[in-house]
């Protein structure tokens, strides 16, 4: 199987340790998430990869280079100027030769079982909803009790992880998210299928604390 790793944008929420690492090579917990990311996926058969680069690519290749590739076969594709998540897969579309691959946001760390997306065609990860807050309930006006951040029941989130057919590229925009063009028009022609993960442990790296939650699910070895 192949995977692409979205790996190219700023991590403007990140700065300043992005102004001098890109953010895929961010630690958490003395390991970068690229590096998680090809364990992860390689843990479900994953042995082909594309990362898709644009921000200090040469970093990114640097640090491959040093790991010899993870023993798996890996394949930059730099893009001069961003293209949004559905114009990075469509710029890799030369390399992508399989009827099916698995599409990785470059900074999301789960323990999703990717190989249950695989018995539905074009189809998205999905994890529940999770407040960034606590809770108020309220009476009459009136807060009655507060309670910790929880999943929202119901409500389901992207989980930045896709398995995808190859048909779908001639159908990516050059520039643009793939997430604002292509699976709008296809949700609405019920092309577009989702797999629920209700008790996956996932995370998506866009700023400190979310830094500072993954790790310290790591340390308590729930990831």
């Amino acid at each position: 199987m192949k995977a692409v790793i979205l790996a190219g944008g700023l991590g403007k929420r990140l700065r300043p340790i992005t102004d001098y690492v890109p953010k895929p090579l961010i630690s958490i917990n003395n390991i970068p998430v690229l590096e998680r990311q090809i364990i992860y996926l390689k843990k479900f058969g994953v042995n082909k990869f594309i990362v898709c680069t644009g921000y200090k690519t040469e970093q990114i290749r640097n640090f491959l280079d040093a790991k010899n590739n993870f023993g798996v076969e890996i394949k930059l594709v730099n893009e001069k100027k961003p293209l949004g998540t559905g114009g990075a897969i469509k710029n890799a579309r030369k390399l992508i030769d399989e009827k099916t691959f698995f599409v990785l946001n470059g900074d999301v760390i789960t323990n999703i079982n990717i190989n249950l997306l695989k018995s539905k065609q074009n189809s998205i990860a999905a994890v529940p909803l999770r407040t960034k807050f606590g809770i108020m309930d309220i009476e009459n006006d009136k807060v009655v009790r507060f309670s910790e951040k929880k999943n929202i029941s119901d409500y389901w989130m992207n989980a930045g992880i896709y398995y995808l057919s190859n048909k779908i590229i001639n159908d990516l925009p050059k520039i643009g998210n793939i997430e604002d063009t292509t699976f709008p028009t296809y949700a609405k022609e019920s092309m577009l299928s989702v797999v629920k993960f209700k008790n996956a442990v996932w995370y998506s790296i866009d700023s400190y604390k979310d830094i500072e939650e993954c790790e310290e699910t790591i340390k308590k070895k729930l990831l």
